[in-house]
C-alpha cells in the first residue's frame, strides 16, 4: 500500500496520526547507485572498513560488525566499548544488537561486563542459540564459553571522569575533587554521554544488515538497559524494505519502538529521510513528562536516526539539528549533515 493510500484508509477508519507531516516534505536525503554503508557521526572509520569488505564480496553483517569493532576498541570514544563511561559504581556495562536482513534473524546482549566487543557476542547469540537476548552474568558466561577473554574496560581516563562526577555530585558529602583534575577539558559534556554507534550496510547482493553498540548512558543505575540491544528500538532491519538505527536517549526509543516505526513508515511509501523525521516528530509529540522538557516545553534530550531502503536511498534526522552522520556510497566516505526537527 502506498503512503497516500495508507493514510487515506487509516483516516477513513477514524485513526488519528498527529505525528504525520504534510505531503511534500522536502528532505535532504540522497541515493547511492550501489552498495552503501551509513553510520552515526563517530563511525567514519567503521563505514570505510565495512565498505572495503562489502566490495570484496562480504555479507553486509560481516562488514558492519567489523566496522563498529574499530570503535568498540577505541579508548578515546567514551560512549562505546573499551573506554566507555561506566555506571554510577564505576563499572562499564555494554549493550549491543545485530540484525541480518536475509534471514530476518537477530541477536543481542545487555549489561555485559568485561568483554570488549559486545557486537561479536550479540552475533553469536543470533547464530549459536535459540534466543535473541542474553543479559548480565548470563551474557558474560556465554561469551566466556565461546572463548572471549575478560578484560578491564574502564580506562584510566574514563575512571578519572567518573571519579570527578562522583566527587562533584554533592558539596555536603565526604568526597572532594582534585583542584586540577587530570581529565578532558570537556568532561562536563561527558556527564550525560549518550553516544553509541549504529551502522547499516547494503552489500553487493542488495541485502541489508545492521548493528548498534554502546556503553550506554554515563553513570547510569547498574543494570540499566537502553534501546541499543532491543530489536525495534535501537535497530531494525527488514530486507524487503530497509533498515534504521539510532543513537541518543534510548528510553525514548524504547517507549516509541522508533526504529521499527521508521521502517514501517518506509514500507508505506516514506523515503528514509521522511521516515526519520516522522519518527522524530512522534518522539517529540510523546515527550510529556516535565523532567524531559526544558523551560520552553521542548525535549531536553536528543535522539538521532539513520535509515536506508532497498533502493539505496538514505536519510538522517534528529530532534535537534543540524546533526551529522557518516556515509560511504561506494565512491566517497565522508561526514554529511542531517536535518533536525528543532533548533537549540
Amino acid at each position: 500500500m502506498k503512503r497516500r493510500s495508507f493514510i487515506k484508509s487509516a483516516l477513513a477508519a477514524g485513526i488519528s496520526f498527529p505525528f504525520l507531516a504534510k505531503d511534500g516534505y522536502a528532505g535532504i536525503g540522497g541515493k547511492a547507485s550501489g552498495p552503501l554503508v551509513i553510520s552515526s557521526a563517530n563511525g567514519l572509520r567503521a563505514t570505510e572498513k565495512a565498505m572495503g569488505m562489502i566490495k570484496n564480496g562480504r555479507d553486509a553483517l560481516d562488514a558492519v560488525i567489523a566496522g563498529v569493532n574499530i570503535i568498540e576498541e577505541d579508548p578515546t570514544d567514551h560512549s562505546v566499548g573499551y573506554g566507555g563511561l561506566p555506571n554510577e559504581e564505576g563499572v562499564v556495562e555494554l549493550d549491543s544488537c545485530v540484525m541480518h536482513g536475509p534471514t530476518h534473524n537477530a541477536g543481542s546482549v545487555a549489561a555485559l561486563r568485561n568483554i570488549k566487543n559486545p557486537s561479536k557476542v550479540a552475533r553469536l547469540v543470533m547464530e549459536r542459540t535459540d534466543h535473541e537476548l542474553l543479559v548480565g552474568k548470563g551474557a558474560l558466561r556465554f561469551a566466556r564459553a565461546h572463548g572471549f577473554k575478560e578484560e578491564e574496560l574502564l580506562t584510566d581516563e574514563a575512571r578519572k571522569i567518573w571519579l570527578h562526577w562522583k566527587e562533584t555530585l554533592n558539596k555536603k558529602d565526604d568526597w572532594f575533587p582534585e583542584d586540577n583534575p587530570d581529565i578532558p577539558k570537556n568532561f562536563k559534556e561527558l556527564f550525560k554521554t549518550t553516544g553509541t554507534i549504529s551502522c547499516l550496510g547494503i552489500d553487493l547482493n542488495g541485502n541489508i544488515s545492521g548493528v548498534t553498540t554502546t556503553s550506554g548512558l554515563a553513570f547510569k543505575i547498574p543494570g540499566r538497559v537502553g534501546d541499543s540491544p532491543i530489536i525495534g528500538a535501537g535497530l531494525y532491519v527488514d530486507n524487503e524494505v530497509g533498515a534504521c538505527g539510532s543513537t541518543g536517549r534510548g528510553e525514548e526509543n524504547l517507549k516509541n519502538l522508533s526504529c521499527f516505526l521508521t521502517v514501517e513508515l518506509m514500507r508505506n511509501g516514506y523515503s528514509p529521510q521522511e521516515a526519520c523525521m516522522e519518527t522524530v516528530k512522534r518522539i517529540v509529540h510523546h515527550a510529556k513528562i516535565p523532567s524531559l522538557l526544558n523551560e520552553k516545553g521542548q525535549p531536553n534530550f536528543n535522539v538521532r536516526f539513520y535509515a536506508v531502503n532497498r533502493k539505496g536511498e538514505y536519510g538522517s534526522a534528529a530532534v535537534y539539528g543540524p546533526t551529522k552522520f557518516a556515509l560511504h556510497d561506494g565512491k566517497e566516505n565522508k561526514i554529511y549533515k542531517g536535518k533536525g526537527y528543532l533548533k537549540r
